[in-house]
This record gives structure tokens, C-alpha cells and sequence, in this order.
């Protein structure tokens, strides 16, 4: 009987996260703390009033610092008095995505509505031309990750035919491949992704490993569930949440905490700001999935030693 009912359980189970992850975070997404420059401190606590927590409210000195806040994005976008008759200009950088970009712009009219204040927008980071949409860069980590996931799965039975040592070239010769080929396809034979060609090899190399050693981590210490857990955090939870279907701030509260601590969605920060933001902030994700990778090579070591101890 239970050689019937795990799989099938198991089964259900991953299907119904998957579609719950999917289809409920795009149910009714809500903004929250959308990080906001606005010039000007009386303009910023009229901001901050009328919106309450849907903004994080980043006052500037002045339109140059909120530009450059959005250039770099310590902000979305960027919203202070015009000119010539009085009205607003929002700032916005459509690299963010789709979904943030409606979000903020929405919650920039909102205000302009109340203050009776004409509202002009300009997109000052765009998409690339050929990403018109926001999600080629989900789609490669999407891929990335899964076929990092698929190469641990397959090496997991190899234990009887390859030394350990061998097992993990193995995985970090494919990382290096996978993050070349990815790279190359995404970038120059696409031009889906504007990121500098060695430094998006070399993040989506840090993912495959880190998706890799990850799957095979959990595969040896948990057995044959550790694959369907290994789905469920990195191709279920881990993408569903990364950022890049809809915008980090408009998750739900446990979303956004987990969101940038797994492997997808520190791949999905680290390729938008290498592609669109000169690489401000693209230290930390680096460092999440070199950890992840690390770790996880290690947790295999110590599994492997013990096997070995036992037999």
C-alpha cells in the first residue's frame, strides 16, 4: 500500500504548491513598502500620509539624488514637483518589472488624485528591447535552475559508478558550462538580457551549483522525498517568489522574507542589477548563492563520510 500511496501523495502534493505559489501570489497582489524618493520634506510627509505603509518614503535633497536613487536602485522610482506649472514628475525604472512599475505609478496617481495635482511619468531605466515584458530574466533563472536541479537528480544514482571527488567536478564543470551557455544565449544571440557577458556566466554558474548541490544535499540525507522537498524550495517556492513575476514588494509578508534568501531570487536581483543597475547592489545575492552552493557541497561531503564510516 504505501509503495501506491507515497508517490501519488507526494505527486498531489507538489502540484497543488506549485499552482498555490503561482496562482495565489498573483490572486490579489498588494504593494507594501514600495521604496519611493521624493524631493522635497513637505512633499514627503504629504506622500507619507496619504499612502501609510504601501511606500517606504526615502526623502532627497533634491531631484539629482532622487534621480540617481532610482539609477541605482535604492528606490523604484522617483517623485517631486515639475518646473514649469506646478505638477508632479514620477520618475520610474521599468527594469523593476511590469508589476512594480503599475504599483508605484498607481500609487503616484492616488496621491496626484487627492492633491489635485497633474501627474507626468518617465520610464528613465527601461526593458530591453527585446524583453519587452520584464521576464526573460525569470525565465533564464527558471531554466538555470532547473537544469542544475536535473544534473544533481541524475548524479544522486551515481554513487556506485563515480568517487565523490569526481561527483563534484562533475557538478562544478556543468555549473561553468551551463552559466557560459545560458549567458551567451541570454545575452549576445538574444539580447533578452543587458548584462556584461562573464559577469552573468559567472552568477548563473553560482546558481547551478548552488540549485546542484542543494538537490543532491537534500536527495542524500532524505532519500527519494528529498527531490520532491529539493521541487518545493527551489522550483515551486523558490521562483514563485523570486521577484520577478510580480515585484517583491507587492508579496505577501512570508514571500518577501524568504525572497531574496533562496537561490532564485537572489539569481533574479543579481541579473536585473548587473543588466540595468551597473551592479549597485549585486554583492549580496553573489554571496547567497556561493553560500548556498558552498554549503551544500559540504553538507554532501559530511553525508558521503558518513556512509562511508557505517560501510
Amino acid at each position: 500500500m504505501r509503495a501506491w500511496l507515497q508517490p501519488v501523495i507526494i505527486g498531489l502534493f507538489v502540484v497543488s504548491a506549485f499552482v498555490a505559489c503561482y496562482g495565489g501570489l498573483q490572486r490579489n497582489p498588494q504593494p507594501h513598502g514600495v521604496p519611493l524618493a521624493v524631493t522635497g520634506q513637505q512633499l514627503a510627509t504629504e506622500v507619507r500620509q496619504t499612502l501609510g505603509d504601501r511606500v517606504d518614503v526615502h526623502e532627497a535633497a533634491g531631484p539629482a539624488s532622487a534621480h540617481r536613487a532610482v539609477l541605482h536602485r535604492d528606490v523604484v522610482a522617483a517623485l517631486g514637483p515639475t518646473d514649469d506649472d506646478g505638477g508632479l514628475r514620477l520618475d520610474v525604472a521599468g527594469a523593476n518589472g511590469q508589476s512594480t512599475t503599475a504599483a508605484v505609478t498607481g500609487l503616484a496617481a492616488t496621491y496626484a488624485n487627492q492633491a489635485v495635482l497633474h501627474l507626468e511619468t518617465a520610464d528613465i531605466v527601461p526593458l530591453a528591447e527585446f524583453d519587452s515584458r520584464g521576464l526573460c530574466g525569470f525565465y533564464v533563472v527558471f531554466g538555470v535552475t532547473l537544469a542544475g536541479f536535473v544534473l544533481a537528480q541524475n548524479t544522486l544514482g551515481l554513487g556506485h559508478v563515480l568517487l565523490l571527488r569526481h561527483r563534484f567536478r562533475l557538478i562544478w564543470g556543468f555549473s561553468a558550462a551551463c552559466g557560459l551557455t545560458a549567458a551567451a544565449l541570454a545575452g549576445p544571440a538574444l539580447g533578452a538580457v543587458p548584462a556584461p557577458f562573464l559577469p552573468l556566466a559567472g552568477t548563473l554558474a553560482l546558481l547551478t551549483a548552488a540549485a546542484a548541490f542543494t538537490t543532491k544535499s537534500l536527495g542524500a540525507w532524505l532519500g527519494p522525498v528529498g527531490i520532491p522537498v529539493a521541487t518545493m524550495l527551489l522550483l515551486t517556492v523558490g521562483n514563485s517568489t523570486s521577484g520577478a513575476a510580480i515585484g517583491v514588494d507587492l508579496l505577501p509578508g512570508v514571500a518577501r522574507l524568504v525572497s531574496g534568501l533562496l537561490p532564485p531570487g537572489a539569481a533574479v536581483r543579481a541579473v536585473a542589477d548587473l543588466g540595468y543597475f551597473g551592479g549597485a547592489h549585486v554583492a549580496g545575492p553573489l554571496i547567497t548563492l556561493a553560500l548556498w552552493a558552498v554549503l551544500g557541497a559540504l553538507v554532501v561531503g559530511l553525508r558521503s563520510r558518513q556512509v562511508a564510516a557505517r560501510g
